[in-house]
């Protein structure tokens, strides 16, 4: 297609005042190839942004004014507000976007539930519907133990199972993160036409021509008490139930007597409360637990990290992939993966020589994968993720695979 499109960028979340997202990096490179784009967020009742349409770096963006769906929230509000985010969306979008005849929505998951605002607009233009698959939900929430196939909580999953299913049926392209993502879409959902499921992986801005050089600064590692001898093991992120928090405290428990390695954990989230007393009560001498650092100090402390660490629960049957893999690849920064056996992020990392991969559930694993990752040879292993990146998540990488089907 020569012509330029127009089109309607569907999310839960979106940018925020001193906070980009890799979708508004991407929609930007939409936009760079001359492509006009139009959003449409919601706008939780927590939150300090203004409702309605706004300019943002060049974007419309809409923002609908919804209940609280995600962060630490009870499940009753959770499910009433997600309940009730479909007809506030298309009621907003329908007014201020009526007379935009679009060529391609877009829209990522979280959440399933937006599925009659896409079916409405898609009926209404004609437009083809191109769906970001992030999160393979009702299941996720079934393997955490949040719902249930059988008992009281069965009418939830065949609520959330059905919108699922519309969703992969009005959706003419499914882009997965992973192989595994797609597989797993395929062999459980008998209906969906394997020609349409795609991997159009998490993608991100990559400047640099050559990955970046680490530079060893004592300053800040003095001000937050790193030893100058250690290995540097960090996460940064959410600190929530899909992360698997109780195990992540196993595995800083068994290796606290090592001295090669330091484990820096930095974010927040509901099971933030579990770390914290973890570090009260133990006082481990080589981690160390921050819920907030000033932007400057997070990425100057960031820099002087040797290993990126991503967990997920080992009950996942789903094969996730955390977006934070990407930072850590684009900082030249080798990955300790610690998943369940669904996700291939671990597979993928050691076959491209940029990680070490252990199961979720085993202290032994991870205190063998520190040990290897410590003995290896780190700055080839951070090249290689490095050239993995550009190679496979840059921005234009996911902009072709969207465009090859126009």
């Amino acid at each position: 297609m020569d012509e330029k499109m127009n089109i309607l960028f569907l999310s839960l979340s979106f940018s925020q005042k001193g906070h980009t997202s890799f979708y508004e990096d991407l929609l930007r490179e939409f936009r760079k190839h001359g492509h006009h784009v139009y959003v449409a967020c919601a706008n939780e009742k927590r939150s300090q942004e203004e409702d309605g349409l706004e300019m943002l770096n060049g974007l419309p963006v809409l923002r609908i004014r919804t209940g609280n769906v995600t962060g630490d929230i009870s499940i009753i509000e959770k499910g009433i507000s997600t309940l009730t985010i479909d007809s506030l969306f298309l009621k907003a979008v329908m007014k201020e976007y009526g007379n935009i005849k679009f060529d391609l929505i877009m829209y990522p998951t979280p959440p399933i539930t937006l599925v009659n605002t896409i079916a409405a607009v898609k009926r209404r233009t004609g437009a083809k519907t191109y769906l970001l698959l992030k999160d393979i939900f009702p299941q996720n929430a079934v393997d955490l133990g949040m719902m249930t196939k059988s008992g009281p909580k069965k009418l939830l999953y065949k609520f959330f199972r059905k919108k699922e299913k519309k969703l992969y049926r009005i959706s003419d392209y499914i882009g997965c993160m992973s192989p595994a993502n797609c597989r797993y879409v395929i062999e459980h959902n008998s209906e969906v036409n394997s020609d349409k499921v795609e991997v159009c992986p998490n993608c991100i801005r990559v400047e640099e021509e050559n990955p970046p050089q680490k530079i060893r600064e004592s300053e800040i590692r003095k001000k937050y008490n790193i030893p100058e001898d250690a290995v540097i093991f960090i996460y940064g992120g959410n600190l929530g139930k899909p992360q698997g928090i109780p195990f992540l405290i196993d595995c800083l428990r068994k290796e606290k007597d090592n001295k090669k390695a330091f484990f820096l954990i930095v974010g927040a989230g509901s099971e933030y409360g579990k770390l914290q007393r973890f570090m009260e009560e133990e006082k481990p001498q080589n981690s160390l637990l921050l819920s907030y650092l000033p932007k400057e100090d997070y990425q100057r402390l960031a820099d002087q990290c040797d290993v990126g660490m991503i967990f997920l629960d080992h009950r996942f049957t789903i094969p996730n992939f955390p977006s934070r893999l990407l930072s850590c690849l684009n900082a030249a920064m080798p990955v300790l993966v610690v998943t369940d056996t669904a996700s291939d992020m671990g597979q993928i990392a050691e076959e491209n020589g940029f990680g070490k991969w252990c199961e979720s559930n085993s202290k032994e694993g991870f205190s063998k994968v520190v040990k290897d990752i410590i003995n290896s040879d780190r700055v080839t292993m951070g090249y290689n993720g490095w050239k993995f990146l550009k190679e496979n998540y840059t921005l234009e990488n996911g902009y072709q695979i969207i465009m090859k089907h126009f």
